[in-house]
């Protein structure tokens, strides 16, 4: 399927514990693109994004600590923070109760396609996989900042077996440092947990 030759590609060096990819971008399947043959590598139907269904503790305890919230920056004259405070509370109550629909995901001997959105080989950088909500997710970061990174939800597809396939197009970060932001958001989940901890995914 792939025309694999080695290569002295040499990879970023702030890549930690990576897994090379076997073969360079512009070497992936030759042999298709001049038979202008695109191949279909993997394919599946999985939800745009991870969901788990919330508790009624989830939203009491969401509502409580936004009506705490909303009183500091009331007594502070702070109301267009209360705006953006009241807006970010509707859009997680409805992320929590709406269910995501499902999306069709496609890795190609050109790329990787996301519902109507296609990114070629050449666009994308390397990939990593995340647990969230005890869902598998991939994340492919691209060159480009915008978008910066696209995010598969795997669904019944093994991680191993979509590994097994990017591998041969794109580095495998296996190690991700946490952002700030993600630090300080693991922190306030630990600290401050919304729902009891026997319903927290692990």
């Amino acid at each position: 399927m792939f025309n694999i030759t080695d290569s002295n590609h040499l990879l970023p060096t702030d890549l930690p514990k990576e897994i090379p990819a076997h073969t360079s971008h512009n070497e992936v399947g030759n042999e298709e693109r001049f038979s202008n043959n695109i191949k279909t590598l993997l394919s599946w139907h999985a939800p745009g994004r991870p969901f788990r269904k919330k508790s009624k503790q989830f939203f009491a305890t969401s509502i409580l600590i936004a009506l705490l919230i909303e009183i500091i920056l009331f007594l502070f004259g702070e109301y267009l923070l209360m705006i953006v405070v009241l807006s970010l509370i509707f859009a997680s109550f409805v992320l929590a109760t709406v269910p995501p629909t499902n999306f069709h995901y496609r890795i190609s001997s050109e790329g990787i396609t996301v519902e109507d959105n296609f990114f070629l080989w050449q666009e994308l950088y390397d990939f990593y996989f995340k647990e969230r909500n005890g869902e598998t997710i991939l994340h492919v970061r691209t060159y480009s900042y915008y978008p910066g990174e696209i995010t598969l939800v795997l669904g019944e597809i093994d991680k191993e077996h979509i590994k097994q396939v990017l591998v041969r197009c794109l580095p495998y970060r296996e190690i991700i440092r946490q952002t700030l932001i993600e630090k300080w958001g693991d922190w306030i989940v630990k600290t401050f947990p919304l729902e009891g901890t026997s319903k927290v995914d692990s």
